[in-house]
């Protein structure tokens, strides 16, 4: 409420256009009343608003992970389509801290014990926290201050998550002086050890990483020169990059994939696969771990953009065999059958359209974003 409040109050001098959305995860019965209530504020300020629903698979899981991962996907796909390009979010310097605590019982490391990121790119859209160095007493003191009402979540007052009883945690460590305040002092610090460790991989990748329409080549003999801890990190841009995912595979696994690749020998993980070429070690997407054909987009497979005349009739899919076999000029592209199968292509019904990256389709065009440097730089 504070940071709808707040970017109401800024939009018109700011010249922008403001929208709130909410998202209903439909585990409450309160929770449509309460998408109402802010409704009706947005209403009263001019504001447009959104009310989302998630619908929860069914199946066991983390259901907290999962309505967060859900959030953040309904989100983005409502902003995509309103043509909104950034995204606020409001979390707080005690929502730095509970995580920090959090990640700290899961023996985390420097990335996991660093500050949350004050702003990231993901999906097109760009996401940001200008509430991050302030604390719920102080929004709450400024909501007062402006006669506006909140509604707290009783979810979080829930002691079987364990972000609530990282809050308690809080609570407890004060009088040795362990505050929100003190531990987001200790997060910056680390996310400055951090940054210098990102961009030292951004810059190794600039030395040693050569992108290629969707693929990697990497140079052994660089590759195996740098630090472990860049290797390692490589690695990860790798196949976060690739696959969309929020979080890497195990620190086991990537493990065993570096023994792997010191070995020479070809590896598969996460949906990509790694193997010796000539002098290179290449990484590509596993066609079989794409994602599926999906109605015309902008963006498909997390990190192509598809400009051309999209249609409704239209689906954007992997090349596949199939496809590829109906781009005779595909070898005069340059690139390998295995990379091509995983690159986009346009579909109507089972009658292939357009493939860009196999030279068919000429008002089509399939370019990479962002590319492998700035997804390095910017996640």
């Amino acid at each position: 409420m504070a940071l709808l409040h707040l970017l109401g109050a800024v939009a018109p001098w700011a010249g922008w256009v403001v929208e709130a959305v909410t998202v209903d995860h439909g585990l409450r019965p309160e929770a449509a009343d309460e998408a109402l209530f802010v409704a009706d504020f947005c209403a009263m300020h001019g504001i447009p608003h959104s009310t989302l629903h998630w619908h929860r698979p069914e199946g066991a899981g983390n259901l907290m992970d999962q309505a967060r991962r859900a959030r953040a996907q309904l989100i983005a796909d409502w902003a995509r389509a309103r043509g909104i390009g950034h995204v606020a979010l409001g979390h707080t310097a005690d929502d730095q801290a509970e995580s920090f605590l959090m990640n700290l019982g899961r023996a985390a490391g420097l990335d996991g014990l660093s500050a949350m990121r004050l702003a990231w790119t993901d999906q097109g859209i760009r996401w940001a926290r200008p509430l991050l160095g302030h604390s719920r007493a102080a929004l709450r003191d400024y909501l007062r201050a402006q006669g506006i009402g909140w509604i707290d979540d009783p979810s979080n007052e829930n002691p079987r998550f364990t972000r609530v009883k990282a809050r308690r945690a809080l609570q407890a460590l004060a009088p040795l002086g362990i505050t929100a305040e003190s531990i987001a002092a200790s997060a910056r610090n680390l996310t400055a050890a951090r940054d210098a460790l990102v961009l030292a991989t951004a810059q190794a990748a600039e030395v040693c990483v050569t992108e290629q329409d969707g693929a990697l080549r990497l140079d052994p003999a660089r590759f195996f020169a740098l630090p472990d801890e860049l290797r390692r990190r490589l690695l990860l841009a790798a196949l976060l990059w690739f696959g969309g995912a929020d979080y890497p595979p195990r620190a086991t696994q990537v493990a065993r994939l570096g023994l792997a690749l010191a070995e020479g020998r070809a590896a598969t993980l996460a949906g990509l696969r790694f193997r010796p070429q000539g002098d290179a070690l290449l990484i590509q997407r596993e066609p079989r771990a794409v994602m599926p054909p999906v109605a015309s987009t902008d963006l498909w497979d997390h990190r192509w953009r598809l400009h051309g005349p999209h249609a409704p009739d239209l689906r954007i899919g992997a090349l596949g065999a199939g496809g590829l076999a109906a781009c005779p000029d595909w070898r005069a592209t340059g690139l390998g059958h295995e990379t091509l199968l995983a690159t986009p292509a346009i579909w109507q019904g089972q009658r292939l359209i357009a493939a860009p990256l196999a030279g068919k389709g000429a008002e089509w065009q399939a370019t990479l974003s962002p590319s492998f440097g700035m997804f390095i730089l910017s996640h």
